[in-house]
């Protein structure tokens, strides 16, 4: 089975891999610190707790938090050296799903290009077939061994809301869409994108996964036995204040997306009734003579709504709702990551707390463990404040062009209802004319 080319969605920024010319005299730029990142060469480090370290400046406020900003912000896409298509050097894209019918199981694939020039890859261009599983399998893997990094969400494994046949092309392009959303995200990251899970989708045949699988989740356990023993004193500043946006943000997502639905379930009843509307007017035209073309101009207009409503709905419901959906999944994973960040910092503060009462008693140094611990929350603050602020640019980006589409949608169908009633004026208009002709001859 193939589906049919995507409709243009908020995406991450790449052009589609049909108008990319391979990079073959692009230069790779080392990846430099960012701003959030502080280096320390020699001398000893200054223990404390984190809760008790000042907020940095450049951290966002509270208050910049709680509003949904949508204006233009070229001057951080300008600073952002992954924004322009002239740094990158890994380009990927998802499309033409098939259908696979076994006696086993059925189940769709989608065609996986890429174009790179990386010294990591063997071939410059690679084209292979994945199926769901394997996405999913990737993800897994990205969060097991980024575990400070923010993993884009993938669309949910089971039928979406509103979709019944899992194999209809409605379902199989909104699937599509939303991995070719995913696999440019991640492509597009610094960190996740030179990450050797991603060569091996990117690049291998057959996917070993089961090994994989399994030592996922032995990590995981490890990972919650870890954590289980200690308790997070107080959450910085910040990051308790991006845990309140994201609450915020759900809530509105989720109040939106509900709104919606009924508008969708609303629209199509409209479209019933406005159907079986046209139909009466076409029937009786057949039966009045002197009726016959202003009838029949009221039945294509109602005719012409109809499309035009079917569109709106169309593009509500494969453009529009996606893209909440997968904000809403988003929300999740980065409040997964602010989980373990708090983690991290429980274990350092219990780690220290310990330390400092050994020392207390018989003045040993202070353990090596207690260092990593603290490298480790720096590692998840430096990291976690870069993805949030790589999120928040693709956010605002995504909604943006999400509201533009919106509004370009509803101008086309009032436009379009617009012009086939003054059509029906104008037949109107010429029909009275002849009239009175007729009547004077």
């Amino acid at each position: 089975m193939s589906v049919g080319a995507p409709r243009g969605l908020a995406s991450s920024g790449q052009k589609p891999i049909t108008e990319i010319l391979h990079p073959l005299s692009a230069a790779e730029e080392p990846l430099s610190p960012g701003p959030d990142v502080t280096i320390r060469v020699g001398g000893e480090k200054d223990l404390g707790l984190t809760n008790g370290t000042p907020v940095e400046s450049s951290s966002p406020s509270s208050a910049s938090f709680n509003r949904l900003q949508l204006d233009d912000d070229s001057e951080a896409d300008a600073r952002d050296p992954y924004a322009s298509t002239e740094t990158r050097d890994l380009f990927v894209t998802v499309d033409d799903p098939k259908k696979h019918v076994s006696t086993m199981e059925t189940y769709i694939t989608y065609r996986v290009s890429t174009k790179t020039t990386r010294i990591e890859f063997d071939l410059p261009e690679y084209c292979v077939r994945r199926r769901y599983q394997d996405f999913d399998w990737l993800r897994m893997k990205l969060e097991d061994s980024q575990p400070t990094h923010l993993i884009p969400p993938l669309p949910e494994k089971f039928v979406m809301k509103g979709v019944v046949d899992r194999f209809s092309e409605e379902f199989v392009e909104t699937r599509m869409k939303a991995l070719d959303k995913f696999l440019k995200r991640v492509a597009d990251h610094p960190v996740l994108s030179f990450n050797p899970h991603l060569n091996a989708f990117l690049s291998a045949k057959d996917l070993n996964k089961r090994q994989g699988l399994a030592l996922l989740s032995k990590v995981g356990e490890s990972v919650k036995q870890v954590a289980g023993g200690y308790k997070l004193r107080a959450r910085p500043l910040e990051f308790c204040a991006m845990g309140e946006y994201l609450d915020t943000f759900t809530q509105k997502l989720g109040t939106i997306d509900r709104i919606a639905q009924r508008i969708l379930k609303e629209q199509s009843e409209y479209l019933t009734e406005l159907r079986e509307y046209g139909t009466v007017y076409s029937s009786w035209a057949g039966s009045e003579e002197e009726l016959q073309r202003p009838l029949e101009g009221v039945a294509g207009c109602v005719t012409t709504c109809c499309g035009a409503m079917e569109d709106l709905s169309e593009n509500m419901s494969q453009d529009f709702l996606p893209v909440l959906r997968e904000y809403v999944l988003y929300i999740e994973s980065m409040k997964n990551v602010l989980r373990k960040r708090d983690q991290s910092q429980a274990e350092y503060e219990g780690r220290l707390e310990a330390a400092i009462l050994r020392k207390q008693e018989d003045r040993t140094p202070m353990p090596v463990e207690v260092e990593k611990c603290q490298d480790k929350v720096e590692c998840f603050n430096a990291d976690l404040k870069a993805d949030w602020e790589r999120w928040q640019g693709n956010k605002r980006q995504d909604f943006k062009q999400l509201l533009t589409g919106m509004a370009d949608k509803n101008i086309n169908y009032y436009e379009k209802c617009q012009a086939a009633w003054e059509s029906l004026i104008t037949l109107l208009q010429d029909k009275q004319t002849e009239d009175k002709s007729s009547d004077t001859n």
